[in-house]
């Protein structure tokens, strides 16, 4: 007779133990993981209880969209010898001593805000800067393509969305003009935001020898609105000189008259002076991130002399980056107020640590007005708001609602000197997930015009009532709360 194997049972019973085994293993290492590396609580909990609740599927999922693949790659193409030269501000030192000598009194308090900023973010305030804010629109075009059309060395140029479209082919023009005349052209555009128009725009950038990327593309043909870890920063720099940022993307809706449902409203920032090479720095990483080609030498990065009174810093934030640092100066800038915070937003969803920070400014007597749009372009955004607004008015902030059109800008300004400009929104993907681009200022001057701006939002807008919002019939409430569950993700 022939040799037998282990009897039948035996074999299952090993099995078991093999898969009882790789259950408990797999489960325990996302446990680990996500102890170590989980910022969020509630996602380290949540991602644990998946791992253990739902054997294999849990860690494989885990894998897959749990870990932050973002700041390992980022690790490997930026190590600190790639890095454009930027000085690292010194916390508690030059910053303030240079902001004792342009503040009064009256903004002796905000100081502060300057040491945080050093503790936090590993570029200097600098001096010498003028920022202009422009109404987003063709008006803003016009000036951003009469920089690239004055541009005789380097023009980078990133967006989150670039259409192919009325707005993208002006763009378009304006580039491949740069290219032929023999100056060094890059284009950024995010992988997702590519998806916006059919056909993509990089394709037409490319037919015209333009050099552009795209931000982790994907190959899903749809643009997805809710996507995170995308490149959300709006940037164009000319030269290494001039530079821009705020909220507009290339697209048609700011060319559309503002009674047309597709028009859109935003703000935009020309900028002059040295704060410009901190946008080239950014611009540079992001393309070095998604290229591997590192951009150097005076055509981007030239000594920029001083041109105006405005104090400021860049702010590069992301997920690639340990500290939180748009949601700590923001904490920091609430924490400082005294008498007035004004705050506009396309998108208004703060967690409850930016809550308790806007209602205990507004319990403490400081001036809290908040403004966004009546009418947002993602429904479940706007129910989302909804479900907890009510909170801040009963606490004491003052909240308006904008007519349309569809307003996309973004500005923060506290006690009328300290503001802050640039395209983060106010939600969990701009503060934790995707990469913003902000710049903190110090200008009496720059804060009156960004406040003027509002003012005139608010002559268009009506105030949002505790009793409106709590006067929402059930099914409306139901609705908004399970909107605001998915906030962490809108």
């Amino acid at each position: 007779m022939g040799e037998t194997g282990p009897p039948t049972h035996v074999i299952e019973v090993l099995a078991n133990a093999a898969i009882t085994l790789l259950v408990i293993s797999s489960a325990a290492a996302v446990t680990a993981h996500a102890i170590l590396h989980k910022r969020d609580v509630r996602a380290a909990i949540g991602w644990v209880g998946l791992a253990w609740l739902v054997p294999l599927i849990g860690p494989i999922l885990y894998v897959l969209f749990g870990i932050n693949r973002i700041q390992l790659r980022a690790s490997e193409l930026r190590p600190p010898h790639r890095r454009p030269s930027v000085p690292r501000g010194e916390p508690g030192g030059n910053s303030v001593r240079l902001l004792k000598d342009i503040t009064t009194a009256e903004h002796d308090h905000l100081i502060a805000l300057a040491t945080l900023g050093d503790a936090i973010n590993p570029l200097p305030l600098t001096t010498g800067n003028t920022i202009v804010p422009m109404e987003g629109g063709m008006d803003a075009y016009r000036q951003m393509l009469a920089a690239i059309d004055s541009a005789r060395q380097t023009v980078g140029m990133a967006s989150y969305i670039f259409d192919d479209d009325d707005s993208g082919r002006m763009f378009a023009k304006a580039l491949a003009a740069a290219v032929e005349r023999g100056v060094q052209v890059r284009v950024l555009i995010d992988g997702v935001g590519a998806q916006y128009s059919f056909p993509k725009a990089s394709r037409r950038l490319r037919a015209m020898n333009i050099p552009v990327a795209e931000f982790l593309p994907t190959f899903v043909p749809l643009h997805l609105p809710y996507g995170n870890l995308r490149n959300h920063r709006k940037l164009l720099v000319a030269d290494g000189t001039v530079g821009f940022t705020g909220g507009m993307n290339v697209r048609g809706g700011y060319l559309r008259p503002p009674q047309r449902r597709e028009a859109v409203r935003d703000l935009h920032f020309r900028l002059d002076g040295p704060v410009v090479g901190q946008i080239a720095a950014t611009f540079a990483e992001d393309w070095a991130f998604c290229t591997g080609e590192t951009l150097s030498g005076p055509g981007w990065f030239p000594d920029i002399p001083d041109q105006g009174p405005v104090v400021a810093r860049g702010i590069a934030a992301g997920p690639d980056e340990e500290e939180e640092r748009l949601r700590l100066t923001i904490l920091g800038a609430l924490a400082r107020a005294e008498r007035r915070v004004r705050i506009l937003s396309p998108y208004f969803l703060p967690d409850a640590i930016l809550q308790a920070s806007l209602a205990l400014a507004a319990m403490r007597g400081v001036e809290v007005e908040i403004l966004f749009p009546e009418r947002s372009n993602l429904r479940l955004v706007q129910w989302a708001s909804q479900a907890q607004i009510g909170r801040l008015i009963a606490w004491g902030c003052r909240v308006w609602l904008t007519a349309p059109p569809f307003d996309h800008a973004k500005a923060m300004t506290v006690d009328g000197l300290w503001s802050l400009i640039g395209s983060a929104n106010w939600d969990e993907r701009s503060l934790r997930l995707n990469f913003e681009f902000c710049v903190e200022t110090y200008d009496t001057g720059l804060a009156t015009a960004i406040d003027a701006m509002i003012d005139l939002r608010r002559l268009h807008a009506r105030p949002l009532e505790a009793e409106e919002s709590e006067n929402r019939s059930l099914s409306v409430k139901l609705r908004d709360g399970a909107a605001w569950l998915l906030s962490p993700y809108l």
